[in-house]
């Protein structure tokens, strides 16, 4: 039998698991020279619900919601895109269960699914805060792939994406 808490729970858990890698990650990642073109910074989280994997990658973006490469020759100075979760497991199910949880999930998805995003946005923001993400200059928005709102990261609040853009 599936709950709502035990699914929740176990995604928290399993994204534990992942907080030193992901931080590691982060350090890394604000370290780099930024590209003085990038006006912002997006971390998109991808999902893959059938077998409830995440993997995160970092965007960098100018005001037009384009991503900025870096095309010159100075490599001292970073622009594009950069992985900074690889795909991991937020939730375990043996095979035999999984008739059983999607038909829970199917049933439960209007409560599950924010439930899901709130789970995944804090854990990264905890993250991004322990790595030092405050001290970056740069804006910085968690993102659900092909969303339409992102969570500012600096102001710890939800915008409707238009507004990073303007």
């Amino acid at each position: 039998m599936f709950t709502v808490d035990n699914y929740i729970g176990s995604i928290k858990t399993n994204l534990e698991k992942q907080s030193d890698l992901l931080v590691s990650n982060l350090k890394n990642i604000f370290a780099y020279n930024f590209s003085n073109d990038i006006d912002l910074l997006d971390f998109s989280a991808f999902i893959e619900p059938t077998r409830f994997e995440l993997s995160i990658r970092m965007f960098s973006m100018d005001k037009e919601a384009n991503e900025v490469f870096n095309e010159g020759n100075d490599t001292t100075v970073f622009a594009g895109s950069e992985e900074i979760l690889p795909e991991v497991e937020y939730h375990q199910l043996n095979d035999s269960q999984l008739d059983d949880f999607f038909e829970f999930y199917e049933q439960n998805e209007e409560t599950l699914v924010p439930q899901e995003q709130k789970v995944f946005t804090e854990w990264f923001s905890q993250c991004w805060e322990k790595a030092g993400g405050a001290s970056l200059g740069l804006p910085s928005y968690f993102v659900f792939q092909d969303d339409y709102k992102s969570f500012d990261l600096k102001n710890n609040k939800w915008i409707d994406d238009e507004e990073k853009w303007s």
